[in-house]
């Protein structure tokens, strides 16, 4: 049948009358008395919600607060912020039993000397990261993995009041006109904010947490981050003066891996580090911090990491220690290896070595320059002397996968050649990879260099154990 000839019958069925079972069933329908139709409609009552209970108090002992800081120190009125919530309860009877004490005094402790309902997250060890999508999406990174928590800001204001206290004492800003910043908190760790109308979901945070203990390089080890062999050949290269660029995709670890790296620098050396957001942590006592500044409101008054790698080479650096090269700065970068400040490091983004060359390549074509492409990996080529690949595999660990020597140019092309890598080998039951770190079995060319600074390396070092029997 066509679908013309069922579309006609469809519309005959439907004008038909009805049969004479439907009028039985029609006629069967209860119909409502007129004093049914006149009764009048009984609605229960809804309970009072706890929740509308627990914002009340709040709010009460919010105005409570203000007025007691007009006459005491803050310290104090926290010491007895519990004893004025159990008065407001005693004083209204209807908050008896309908909210809770403990959860207020707490959400109110952290608005006042912490930042709001991610102050929990902010104090827990074992998150590392905090994201704030809006008032009620935030998330938190443990483990490597991303869940959803139950904590919730009360609107978009809140959000923006806790921003606010996180930049205004680094005397950054951020409004419509200028709605992104960078920013660190005093712990050193580093926060960046959006703001609408860039941000459609609401104020969105970012806050990459960092211990309050700096990492070691005994806790990268026992991480799986990098081998004990691996660690010992990295110590040598930074205490032999080498050029290091550590490489890798977002949140995959860079910065930690330079900080541990920088803590093999002798205590005696001058360090410069250079940052967007300070959040390096050296032990050593001889450090000069720099950080980049925005424009003022007007567009006026930036400092670039290209502006701040130019002023370090006159404030005669031992090493020069760059948090991120993203732009014209690599140029000057170069240079500076180039030009007798060795043993510096830095870090960039990139998913291999290779692809960490190009990108230093186009990096140092947005200085303005119009270098030849071949003279600009001659720089490369002669400045930089490793580099380390840090990735974030699928299962949240985080692992150096390449250590790669950079022996020179041969023709056009930058020649690389891997000291350790990471092989993977499966991935288990519960979604961990499954691989080891192993060394190639190549000694870099620089290894006489290393022999000639006092610096000796075992060669079983380069060499995977199943090797050394033979």
């Amino acid at each position: 049948m066509s679908l013309l000839a069922k579309l006609k019958n469809k519309n005959q069925d439907s004008t038909s009358p009805p049969s004479i079972e439907k009028k039985e069933e029609i006629n069967q329908k209860v119909i409502p008395t007129p004093n049914e139709i006149n009764a009048p409609n009984k609605q229960k009552k809804e309970p009072i919600q706890p929740t509308d209970k627990n914002q009340e108090l709040k709010k009460q002992l919010h105005k409570q607060v203000l007025r007691e800081m007009k006459k005491d120190s803050i310290e104090n009125i926290i010491e007895r912020i519990d004893e004025m919530a159990v008065e407001i309860i005693k004083e209204d009877e209807t908050l008896l039993g309908m909210v809770d004490r403990k959860k207020i005094v707490d959400e109110l402790v952290n608005n006042l000397i912490g930042y709001g309902p991610i102050n929990p997250l902010l104090l827990d060890p074992e998150v590392t990261e905090v994201m704030v999508n809006g008032p009620s999406m935030v998330y938190a990174e443990r483990k490597g993995k991303l869940e959803l928590t139950n904590i919730r800001f009360q609107d978009n204001d809140h959000v923006m009041h806790i921003i606010e206290k996180i930049v205004a004492p680094l005397g950054r800003r951020i409004d419509e006109s200028s709605p992104m910043v960078d920013a660190r908190l005093p712990d050193g760790s580093r926060v960046n904010a959006i703001i609408p109308p860039l941000a459609l979901n609401g104020p969105t945070i970012t806050i990459r947490k960092f211990s309050k203990d700096p990492f070691t390089i005994e806790n990268l080890i026992g991480f799986g981050t990098l081998t004990r062999e691996m660690a010992i050949f990295l110590e040598a290269c930074v205490k032999a003066r080498l050029n290091i660029f550590i490489s890798g995709g977002t949140g995959s670890g860079k910065t930690t891996t330079l900080n541990v790296l920088s803590s093999f620098i002798p205590n005696d050396e001058r360090i410069i580090t250079i940052e967007d957001a300070a959040e390096l942590q050296l032990w050593q006592d001889h450090v000069v911090s720099l950080e980049s500044r925005p424009p003022n409101i007007e567009g006026k008054g930036a400092i670039t990491i290209r502006d701040l790698v130019r002023n370090s080479l006159r404030m005669r650096p031992e090493r020069v220690v760059v948090g991120e090269v993203r732009g014209g700065e690599a140029l000057d970068m170069l240079q500076a290896m180039n030009t007798g400040h060795d043993g510096s490091l830095a870090t960039g983004h990139s998913n291999s070595p290779r692809d960490m060359i190009s990108r230093l390549e186009t990096m140092v074509l947005m200085a303005g320059m119009e270098l030849p492409i071949k003279a600009i990996r001659e720089q490369i080529g002669s400045a930089i002397d490793l580099i380390v690949q840090q990735s974030r595999l699928k299962d949240g660990s985080r692992k150096i996968t390449n250590i790669t020597e950079i022996q020179g140019l041969e023709g056009d092309v930058i020649v690389l050649q891997d000291i350790f890598v990471f092989k993977q080998q499966g991935v288990d039951d519960q979604g961990k990879i499954i691989g080891k770190l192993v060394p190639t079995g190549i000694r870099p060319k620089f290894y006489e260099t290393l022999t000639t600074s006092g610096i000796h390396i075992p060669t079983s070092v380069f060499m995977e154990e199943e090797d050394w029997n033979l």
